[in-house]
């Protein structure tokens, strides 16, 4: 505990005994097995990754505070079936608000600093999208250069808005000090987009996939993911008939390929916090998107639990060597022996995240466009 003093008075200790609803949790539930800040602090050394609960909400209602979010995913979650019997499962409790919005997302910032100093995977239950920034500023604060992705309807750099959650993204993408080495937005939606946006986005070298795109194939954004440090997920990419809360659309990803982005988060060895926001409990239906969220973070540990068979790239006997060459250029491609994952070399000499399509288009001399917008980058 004497490890994580400094963060005790952040939080709120969790009662297992609401969550339950007076039952308690069978041997054979997640409630029974997740290391809980109830009645002391948890040893979080074995821990594969560490909840944190945040239900602050200012930033997208600013006449509310806090919301129970936080405590309902728990509830759903809690309740699932233990699967993963080699990942362990830490929650710390839920951070106290702050007198205003810049002392909570400072509160947030200070426990998952703290967390990721201890080279801890952080969970977030949030609270409003905005929260992403405080989640940002724990990396920054570090003076650690990252890769951001974030699964979102919508692109949050709306300055005409004054709601921080529409346009918290402009701080994290041009302030200054900058620690954003790359960012990825995963499932926009084209109508709430300004064309403009799109072309300002590119010119900064950054990525957007829009969500008619990445439905067709899936698998091409798990490279994406494995790439990133930073992990952020709002409902709002999520179907309406899949996440009853989400009132923003009724389009987007299906609850399957929610939780299939989240398997990539988990079996990435790179992502560090991963921040699931946007729920308000007060608009969903039967507990739906509270249960869908829930079934995203049984995927996630599903996601280490895959990832943790996953060889180090130093250990070159685990891995298929191919070298290429295309376009009078030369490279090498890696595939995993264990995972069938792909890497390849780009002209820094890094290897980064790729596909097999990757390697396809390689192998027919052209140029994969993953490896030439990393070599617009270096």
């Amino acid at each position: 505990m004497s490890d994580f003093e400094s963060i005790l008075d952040f939080l709120e200790p969790i009662n297992l005994y609401e969550l339950s609803e007076d039952e308690g949790y069978k041997q054979t539930q997640l409630g029974k097995h997740i290391l809980v800040n109830e009645d002391f602090f948890p040893d979080l050394e074995a821990a594969d990754f560490v909840i944190v609960g945040f239900g602050e909400t200012r930033g997208m209602q600013p006449s509310v505070e806090i919301n129970a979010g936080p405590n309902a995913i728990r509830k759903e979650f809690y309740s699932l079936f233990q699967w993963h019997t080699d990942v362990q499962v830490a929650d710390v409790g839920n951070v106290r608000p702050g007198a205003s919005l810049q002392d909570s997302y400072a509160a947030l910032k200070s426990v998952v600093n703290e967390l990721i100093r201890h080279n801890k995977r952080v969970v977030i239950l949030g609270g409003s999208h905005d929260l992403t920034r405080a989640q940002y500023k724990a990396y920054a604060d570090l003076e650690q250069i990252v890769e951001a992705t974030c699964v979102d309807a919508k692109i949050d750099l709306n300055m005409d808005s004054v709601l921080p959650a529409d346009h918290f993204l402009m701080e994290m993408l041009v302030g200054e000090p900058n620690f954003i080495r790359h960012y990825n937005h995963i499932g926009f939606q084209s109508y709430f987009v300004h064309p403009t946006m799109l072309e300002t986005i590119d010119r900064l070298r950054f990525d957007c996939f829009r969500v008619g795109r990445v439905k067709e194939k899936m698998d091409e954004m798990e490279p994406v993911i494995r790439n990133s440090n930073l992990f952020s997920f709002d409902i709002s990419a999520i179907q309406n008939s899949h996440a009853p809360a989400n009132r923003i659309t009724p389009n987007g990803f299906s609850g399957e390929e929610a939780c299939m982005l989240m398997q990539y988060a988990g079996m990435s060895q790179n992502v560090s916090t991963i921040g699931i926001y946007g729920y308000l409990p007060e608009q969903d239906q039967h507990n739906l998107t509270a249960k869908q969220i829930s079934h995203m973070l049984w995927y996630l540990m599903d996601g280490v639990n895959k990832g943790k068979h996953e060889a180090k790239l130093e250990d070159r006997d685990s891995f298929n060597e191919f070298k290429l060459a295309f376009a009078e250029l030369e490279t090498t491609f890696l595939q995993s022996k264990r995972t069938g994952r792909w890497w390849m070399e780009v002209p820094d000499g890094k290897m980064i995240a790729c596909s097999h399509l990757d390697y396809m288009i390689a192998s027919a001399n052209d140029i994969p466009e993953r490896w030439l917008r990393a070599a617009e980058r270096t």
